[in-house]
């Protein structure tokens, strides 16, 4: 029995239908796509509606609970909280308080991630996980014995005590995140400046911090956050009012008996974020730079 090949027609065209759009068009495909649009739409609506509540409430002079317009706008709320009481001297020691954080972090975990990123040593591994365990710790549990140290040192009611101990606790998350940024800076313009005559700590200023200079501004915006919104160890650390940071200072538009000023505290909301949306703004363009390796290495 003969067997013949099928004819090739040069003038026969075969239509091909990518894997993704085939599954994406069939009734599932669609199923699928509907429920996760909707998910995503109740995820947008459960972070919308609190941020519409800040704007409408900040300026509502009769502000409530409810999510509602404000019968008459007006801006009377950020008048009565734009005061140096209220506003500008927590505003100032919350920025103390947490740029000296940030600088003081920043500044300890490159000089930790460097050896880490550079030297291959049989106590690297099992240091970065201790460091990862620290960062589980939670502060709650510390804070009493930490509260007993900073009597025993007089360091109750200081504001740098309370900058070195918010260092201690993001040092962690900030060594794990250095340490990452500097495994991408190439060691080879470090042994060519070594070649030179270079020393290390000449080389970690003039190559390694220069490249890394996105990673230096997403951990400094990391800690500075992260200082700007704790509220328990400042609440705990530090007792005269001309001291606390704004994320203490919002009890002030809690009264007694359950009252709140909710205008007023939707307000101050509004004007504590300011200074965080800036900071990032400002640090991002600044030493940002997605090219920063381009042309450190040619060939």
């Amino acid at each position: 029995m003969a067997i013949t090949a099928p004819s090739l027609d040069p003038t026969t065209t075969r239509s091909v239908t990518a894997p993704g759009s085939l599954h994406m068009t069939s009734p599932r495909g669609r199923t699928m796509r509907w429920v996760s649009n909707v998910v995503l739409l109740v995820i947008a609506v459960c972070f919308a509606v609190p941020l519409l509540w800040l704007v409408f409430a900040s300026l509502d002079a009769q502000a409530s609970l409810s999510v509602k317009l404000p019968s008459q706008f007006t801006l009377d709320n950020f008048a009565k909280v734009l005061t140096p009481e209220l506003s500008f001297i927590p505003l100032g020691n919350s920025l103390l308080l947490s740029g000296g954080t940030a600088i003081v972090t920043v500044v300890v975990a490159i000089l930790a991630a460097y050896p880490l990123s550079r030297y291959k040593m049989r106590v690297n591994k099992p240091f970065l996980y201790s460091i990862l365990f620290g960062t589980g710790l939670p502060i709650t549990a510390m804070m009493v014995p930490v509260y007993a140290l900073f009597v025993s040192l007089n360091l109750i009611d200081n504001v740098w005590g309370c900058v070195f101990f918010l260092a201690a606790t993001s040092l962690p998350m900030a060594i794990w995140m250095a340490k990452n940024f500097m495994d991408s800076v190439p060691i080879s313009l470090e042994e060519a400046a070594w070649t030179d005559g270079a020393s290390m700590f000449t080389t970690l200023w003039r190559i390694v911090i220069p490249l890394m200079r996105p990673g230096i501004a997403v951990v400094f915006i990391f800690v500075f956050i992260q200082a700007w919104g704790n509220f328990f160890v400042p609440f705990v650390l530090l007792l005269s009012p001309d001291k606390v940071p704004a994320a203490v200072s919002i009890f002030n538009f809690f009264g007694q008996n359950g009252a709140v000023a909710y205008g007023q505290l939707a307000a101050f909301s509004i004007v504590y974020s300011v200074p965080v949306i800036a900071l990032y703004v400002l640090v991002s363009r600044g030493l940002g730079g997605g090219n920063a390796l381009a042309g450190g290495i040619k060939g």
